[in-house]
């Protein structure tokens, strides 16, 4: 799920931030805080989690009230607890992007949404904690199920015929990584000016053949090959960047976990060879399955992690 996609919540927070009931909401979140109402594996959910969770439903305009939040909330737990167990888990710096993004693309400063969520009595802990769980999740699942996935060399055979005999045709890219590291010590104190150097290198970058002898120019750059890339397996928060940019041009830069990176494009070309093909198949599944509901690959790892768990109610 994207953050701009299965929830677009700008109309109802605004709405919700300008009720007087707000305050109330807040209110009854807080006396409710201490009571334990679930406990998922030693994992304690109380009725001011509920009821948190119960306000953000109300921001998405989705009902089932106490009781859609209540198992959300256990089923968030499950999911928490393997994604720290197979240590497959964003980190802080992608949730806070991503909250970023998401308070950009409703046109609201980082600031006035996290009044918005404590005004709706949601806060901003739990929506980064939902944030860091909808982009921890699939990765996940994608660990778990990407090479069972696989298309047989005779499902592939068929997939093509359907389409006419002919392989789909896709753009490749080879692409390079450059990073301006920034150490976490310092990431509030010059992030600003590795952001400023590394736009300002861009215009020198000589190509990715002696990319690594242009990266000895500058302090603490890192030059990563990341091979090919098909475009069906561009990330999300890259794949407008990329697609920007032109053949032997670098991307905008982005801040990161790891500091501020842009991607080279060393080469690109159109291709459709059985690899590309089989991506292409796959991405139309997944594609599909998103439009149609949720991955069946996602509802049984959660029915097993179910079935395994210790849910106490209260």
């Amino acid at each position: 799920m994207t953050m701009g996609g299965k929830f677009s919540i700008v109309r109802a927070l605004t709405a919700l931030a300008l009720a007087g009931a707000l305050s109330f909401a807040a209110a009854t979140v807080a006396r409710a805080a201490s009571e334990v109402k679930v406990i998922v594996n030693n994992v304690v959910i109380t009725s001011g989690d509920i009821a948190k969770r119960a306000a953000f439903l109300r921001l998405q305009k989705q009902g089932g009230g106490a009781a859609e939040a209540k198992k959300q909330l256990i089923d968030e737990v499950l999911k928490r607890g393997e994604i720290a167990r197979v240590q497959q888990s964003v980190s802080t710096q992608e949730v806070d992007a991503a909250y970023a993004r998401f308070a950009a693309g409703n046109k609201l400063t980082t600031e006035q949404l996290g009044k918005i969520l404590e005004q709706a009595g949601v806060g901003v802990e739990h929506f980064k904690q939902y944030i860091a769980v909808q982009m921890s999740w699939p990765r996940l699942v994608n660990f778990r199920y990407g090479s069972a996935s696989r298309l047989s060399g005779g499902d592939l055979v068929k997939r093509m015929m359907e389409a006419g005999g002919d392989k789909p045709v896709t753009t490749e890219y080879f692409l390079q990584q450059v990073i301006f590291v920034i150490p976490e010590s310092k990431r509030g104190t010059i992030t600003g000016k590795r952001q400023a150097e590394a736009n300002a290198s861009r215009s020198k970058f000589p190509g990715c053949e002696t990319s690594k002898v242009f990266a000895a120019n500058y302090r603490d750059v890192s030059i990563r090959n990341l091979g090919r890339v098909l475009a069906q397996q561009l990330p999300e928060e890259w794949k407008p960047l990329i697609e920007k940019a032109g053949d032997g041009m670098t991307t905008g830069t982005r801040v990161t976990e790891k500091g501020v990176e842009y991607l080279a494009i060393c080469k690109k070309r159109q291709v459709n060879d059985d690899t590309a093909a089989e991506i292409v198949f796959r991405a139309e599944d997944l594609g599909k399955k998103k439009t149609g509901g949720e991955d069946p690959n996602s509802v049984e790892y959660l029915e097993e992690l179910r079935a395994k768990a210790q849910i106490i109610n209260k």
